[in-house]
């Protein structure tokens, strides 16, 4: 899109074999629901998921997209299918016939598998045998069957009582899977029964929540209790006003989002958030409860009587076809030259928007004696590094923002969040603070984390702020790799330790300094030379995984920086 080059490392390929044919409750969902379980969140990691076999017949195209869609939770570069007429069907749907007689022109020459290709790892998945799954809490990954949830709950000590159930976002909110949804939630009216628990739906689209309005499928889901929530990220990225319950109280909600990492959709720690499929969600807010299993327990109607849920059904694209809803589309100028002419104002006393002022170039010098600000233990997702819900008020003004940096990250030194000592001033304070005055100082520091650090979302966020706010390096045993090239586009140096087991050397009152920096090149690791509080001193080796171009974002201090330099010497020209 910018006219320049982007490389990417030639990812493995690893394949899952779907046999038999989805029914019955089984979805999409469990699909990948499956695949996480059995990789978990880091398997996938430089890897592009190739989904094959006959299998594949059995799912919808949004059911693939769902699938595709998850693919990040396993770290993967990307997921793919390979061309059918259910892609073609919805192609023709979504007024894109012209996209889909082509692919179709090009199916077994492009869009199909190769007969006797070989994959760098094989899984395969009987679809006939596959039960719908639940996986949660707190990780994407933790996979339990839906059949063994109430036993696995009370085992744990995880809230049986199912606050809230959630459903839609991008990932499950098609035409089917509203469908789907709509008609467990009928089932539960014909009884004359509602949810016990609250119970939201969020389209995904203005089309989808256009079309399920005309066909009634959101009146069914609202008819039971559900409100129907704006066509945005909504709950599934935090933004979310939630009064039900206090922070830090233990409670349990279920939803068809792809993260339930701590705190994501409410801010709240004690939250247990589990994800599964839209209908076995509106199942379970009908008995309310994770030791209900809707595939064999029975629900009362309003008359006394028991009834089983039946399966869920659902047409792929509505029969009708897609309303658009409504149009809010603003298109820019089409000249060029008035393209060119447009300014963007933003008033000074903005809090909520602020114009980015470029990174500083590096300096040609070696990173010397950088505090640790802060080493961190365990999981540290894109949460934990930069905080949803209520800051993402603050996503056009990154100074404001950059306020929650690190302030879910558990501090290695003392095992709590948000909590460090200033080495300034012997003082425990918040991350963000701690690291302003670092700024302020001219000091910049180097963050130490842990395994598959930067996993969730691909927020960009989470690698602006800690280059706003001073940090020149972010050293960890493995990365995610969406963020690690966010950390890279934005000045940092993202490096893991060649020997992970260096991670237990650094102390959080060490300074690191960053050697040999001006012979940055592929595949050379860059010395670390720790210096301990009693003024002794260890050698480490860090990987890195910068290609060339990557090392010239470095070296002008950001990408935009080095496409700024390569429009300029252009225009010279």
């Amino acid at each position: 899109m910018a006219g320049l080059p982007w490389e990417l490392k030639c990812p493995k390929v690893i394949g899952v074999k779907l046999t038999g044919e989805m029914s019955g409750w089984t979805s999409a969902k469990d699909v990948i629901l499956k695949v996480a379980g059995l990789l978990t969140v880091k398997g996938g990691t430089g890897a592009i998921m190739e989904y094959h076999g006959p299998g594949t017949e059995s799912i919808s195209c949004t059911g693939m997209g769902t699938i595709c869609n998850m693919g990040a939770e396993i770290g993967a570069t990307t997921s793919i299918f390979p061309f059918n007429e259910r892609m073609r069907r919805y192609l023709n749907a979504t007024n894109r016939k012209e996209i889909g007689d082509a692919a179709a022109h090009y199916r077994e020459q492009l869009l199909t598998p190769d007969q006797g290709c070989q994959y760098d790892q094989l899984i395969e998945i009987d679809l006939n045998k596959l039960e719908p799954l639940i996986n949660g809490p707190y990780t994407p990954d933790l996979m339990t069957r839906v059949s063994d949830l109430g036993e696995t709950a009370k085992k744990n000590g995880w809230p049986l009582e199912i606050k809230v159930g959630l459903i839609g976002s991008c990932t499950n909110s098609s035409y089917e899977d509203m469908e789907r949804s709509a008609s467990i939630a009928q089932q539960a009216l014909d009884h004359g029964i509602k949810a016990k628990s609250s119970f939201t739906i969020t389209p995904g689209s203005e089309q989808v929540r256009a079309t399920i309005t005309r066909d009634g499928q959101a009146q069914t889901l609202s008819a039971i209790g559900g409100m129907v929530l704006a066509n945005a990220c909504g709950p599934c990225i935090g933004q979310w006003n939630r009064k039900d319950v206090k922070k830090g109280e233990k409670n349990t909600i279920v939803t068809s989002y792809n993260r339930n990492f701590t705190g994501r959709n409410d801010a709240n720690p004690g939250t247990h958030c589990f994800v599964t499929s839209p209908e076995i969600v509106t199942a379970l807010v009908l008995g309310g409860r994770l030791d209900f299993n809707p595939l064999k327990d029975s629900l009362t109607g309003s008359k006394g009587e028991k009834f089983q849920l039946q399966a869920p059904n659902g047409k792929e694209v509505p029969p009708k076809g897609y309303d658009p809803g409504e149009d809010t589309y603003q298109e820019p100028p089409k000249q060029p030259e008035k393209r060119r002419a447009v300014s963007v104002h933003v008033d000074a006393a903005s809090n909520r928007l602020q114009l980015l002022s470029p990174f500083a170039r590096w300096d040609k010098k070696d990173l010397v004696d950088l505090p640790v600000l802060i080493k961190i233990k365990g999981k540290c997702t894109t949460d934990h590094i930069s905080a949803a819900g209520p800051w993402l008020k603050y996503r056009g003004h990154l100074d404001n923002i950059s306020n929650n940096m690190f302030i879910g990250a558990i501090n290695a030194e003392n095992g709590e969040a948000n909590k460090l000592k200033n080495r300034l001033t012997g003082e425990y304070q918040p991350v963000p603070d701690v690291a302003r005055q670092y700024k302020a100082k001219g000091i910049g520091w180097v963050a130490v984390g842990d395994d598959n650090y930067g996993e969730g979302s691909s927020r960009e966020h989470a690698a602006l702020e800690p280059r706003h706010l001073g940090g020149r390096a972010i050293i960890v045993k493995s990365f995610a790799r969406i963020h690690e090239t966010n950390l890279k586009k934005q000045g940092m140096l993202p490096l893991t330790f060649n020997n992970p087991a260096d991670y237990d050397k650094i102390q959080p009152d060490d300074t690191i300094s960053l050697t040999g920096l001006a012979g940055l090149a592929p595949g050379k690791p860059v010395k670390a030379v720790i210096k301990h509080k009693d003024g002794k001193k260890e050698e480490i080796s860090l990987n890195h995984s910068f290609n060339d171009q990557q090392i010239e974002w470095f070296k002008a201090g950001s990408a935009l920086n080095r496409m700024a330099d390569v429009f300029a010497a252009e225009a010279k020209h």
